[in-house]
């Protein structure tokens, strides 16, 4: 017997792609920026706000990326990438790393982690991660990276973004 559910398909959308995105940035999130090593040794980076962990046992996060992105072939491929969590003072690595351009890592402190993975310096907290899985879902593919390794700094203000803006926090 069929589940009545695999008979179903969601209706087409009753809205455009920008009201879509618009409500997307309703949805305060954090700022991220995933960073990996190619096999050539180039290092790669990007910003992204779509974060989340996934499992505590075993320790797993998420975030996905475009498909068309151009650094889809050094992250689908390689073994390790870097989640840096920025803080409120890091909204200039947000905006470099969220633009195409050359030369972005000029300038840019940071170690190597796991795999080779920069960790971006006074960033609120990294995540070293093991590339467990993908699985591609519309225009995007969805990365599920194991931590093996994850440090923060005690007191860091978040950077957080929101309806298209920066912000920090504000405690109630």
């Amino acid at each position: 017997m069929t589940p009545p559910t695999a008979l179903r398909r969601a209706s087409h959308p009753s809205f455009s792609t920008r009201e879509f995105r618009a409500c997307l940035g309703m949805f305060a999130t954090g700022v991220t920026i995933v960073t990996a090593r190619t096999a050539g040794g180039e290092l790669v980076g990007l910003t992204a706000n779509s974060f989340n962990s996934v499992s505590l046992e075993p320790p797993l996060v998420l975030w996905s990326l475009a498909q068309a992105a151009g650094s889809m072939p050094a992250l689908s491929t390689g073994s390790h990438y870097a989640i840096n969590i920025l803080a409120a003072d890091q909204k200039g690595l947000a905006e470099r790393f969220a633009a195409k351009r050359e030369g972005r890592w000029e300038g840019v402190a940071w170690t190597e982690g796991a795999g080779g993975s920069p960790l971006l310096a006074g960033a609120a907290a990294t995540f070293e991660c093991f590339n467990r899985s993908r699985y591609e879902e519309g225009d995007h593919v969805i990365f599920v990276g194991e931590v093996e390794r994850c440090s923060h700094r005690a007191g860091a203000a978040p950077l957080l973004f929101h309806g298209g803006r920066f912000y920090t926090e504000h405690p109630l």
